[in-house]
């Protein structure tokens, strides 16, 4: 789904910058602590903890907050986290995919619920929205990595299904299974990706924008921005014009 990092970038600028901070930073440790207390704190044998730290890198995150996690995992500590997903439907029927490592399922749902109220959407069926998205891994390079030819010549080598590179940047996108095969390809060509993970990416992305686009961006980041919650996945991306009015 590229333009979804350009929709994030005017989010984060329309909102305070220190709180997203912040709020990345816990998302980001409470994934290494999952990620280290489900498969072990030992990152060559637990791949979703060499992706969580790679992500965590990416981001910046300070290599002490990050072995901290890991160890509050390997000592027992941390809360019990139980994985959910919800789904649901904001202004215009645009399904919406969210995604919550939390230690309480009710208050989780709640608090997800009241945000989509809220924000002009509803609630749907677990199922409702799932099936109009496939879950595949995405690997993110900056564009500087190499140039779009390039980076689908390598990403077709190394097994990846689709790549979508613009101005900002290159997705590459892979079969769910294969997403950590492929960023050990990809690392040997193009380097350490900006990120890795697994997502639920739209069948069909609709373009929004005027008042459709400012309550799907505040349903979005009312979502993002509870605790509980680790991913935010949505089927519309901002028209050229939206872009261009928000960016002013």
């Amino acid at each position: 789904m590229a333009g979804h990092s350009k929709f994030k970038n005017i989010m984060h600028r329309k909102g305070a910058q220190d709180k997203r901070r912040a709020q990345l930073f816990a998302k980001l440790a409470k994934e290494l602590t999952i990620a280290a207390k489900m498969g072990g704190p030992d990152p060559a044998m637990n791949p979703r903890l060499r992706l969580a730290i790679a992500n965590a890198k990416a981001e910046s995150l300070p290599k002490d907050n990050i072995q901290r996690a890991i160890d509050k995992a390997a000592g027992g500590g941390g809360d019990d986290y139980i994985e959910a997903r919800y789904e649901g439907f904001g202004p215009g029927g645009i399904g919406v995919i969210v995604e919550c490592s939390t230690d309480n399922r009710n208050r989780a749902a709640g608090d997800i619920r009241v945000a989509f109220n809220k924000n002009g959407g509803n609630m749907g069926e677990t199922g409702s929205v799932s099936c109009t998205f496939d879950q595949v891994g995405e690997i993110e390079y900056p564009a500087a990595a190499a140039s779009a030819d390039a980076m689908m010549e390598a990403a077709i080598e190394a097994g990846a299904q689709d790549v979508e590179s613009d101005a900002d940047g290159h997705w590459v996108y892979t079969a769910r299974e294969d997403l950590f095969a492929v960023v050990a390809a990809l690392q040997a060509q193009c380097g350490e990706p900006s990120a890795a993970k697994i997502i639920w990416k739209p069948q069909n992305v609709i373009e929004v924008e005027g008042e459709q686009a400012d309550q799907l961006m505040k349903l979005v980041s009312a979502l993002d921005d509870l605790d509980d919650v680790q991913n935010v996945y949505y089927g519309f991306e901002l028209s050229a014009a939206e872009m261009a009015r928000l960016s002013e």
